[in-house]
């Protein structure tokens, strides 16, 4: 059996618009990977890195004891208690998983306002608990910056959920690779 590749009936409008609209994100996210437009975008990941381990040790029956972000892209997430070896890879599997999930919901107009809205409360949620300003200030920003985009227009805010998920979906898949190269570096 010969293999078709030429896709004449593979995808629809509106499938082929997706699929260059990620690609476009991809290309544009690794074009301005470490400059400070991506910043804010980068920190939201920091930060849905950092609530994916506090959200497993809260379902392993841990105590979370604080959140921070720090400007430097780092983060920390201060645990009590809990199963260890799920809270520790929670991070990059929850980065993926809050990539897939945005990915999903920016597929359609009414799940991105769900996303979109979803964002805001957890950003709310976390400007009361913050510990830093680092992580004060991005919450602050990102509430402003939606509620304008959410006001002006409904395809900037979707493409908004595009980025920030294009960017977790990312940062899921190469920060354990840079930390491997790290640590076999700081091992020679």
């Amino acid at each position: 059996m010969k293999p078709n590749w030429e896709l004449k009936h593979c995808c629809n409008h509106e499938q082929v618009v997706f699929l260059i609209t990620v690609s476009v994100c991809t290309v544009v996210i690794l074009a301005l990977w470490r400059t400070i437009l991506l910043k804010p975008f980068k920190l939201v990941t920091v930060f849905l890195h950092e609530a994916s381990h506090a959200i497993v040790c809260k379902l392993t029956c841990g105590h979370v004891e604080g959140i921070q972000v720090h400007a430097d892209e780092g983060g920390a997430t201060q645990t009590r208690g809990g199963v260890y070896w799920l809270i520790l890879p929670a991070g990059y599997i929850g980065s993926s998983f809050w990539g897939m999930l945005l990915i999903l919901a920016s597929t359609n107009l009414l799940t991105s306002r769900i996303a979109a809205g979803c964002f805001l409360v957890s950003l709310l949620v976390v400007l009361c608990v913050a510990k830093n300003w680092t992580l004060r200030g991005l919450c602050i920003g990102f509430i402003i910056f939606l509620g304008v985009v959410w006001v002006l227009q409904e395809t900037t805010k979707k493409m908004i959920v595009f980025i920030v998920q294009t960017d977790n979906g990312m940062e899921g898949k190469t920060d354990p690779f840079c930390l491997s190269k790290l640590q076999i570096f700081m091992m020679i």
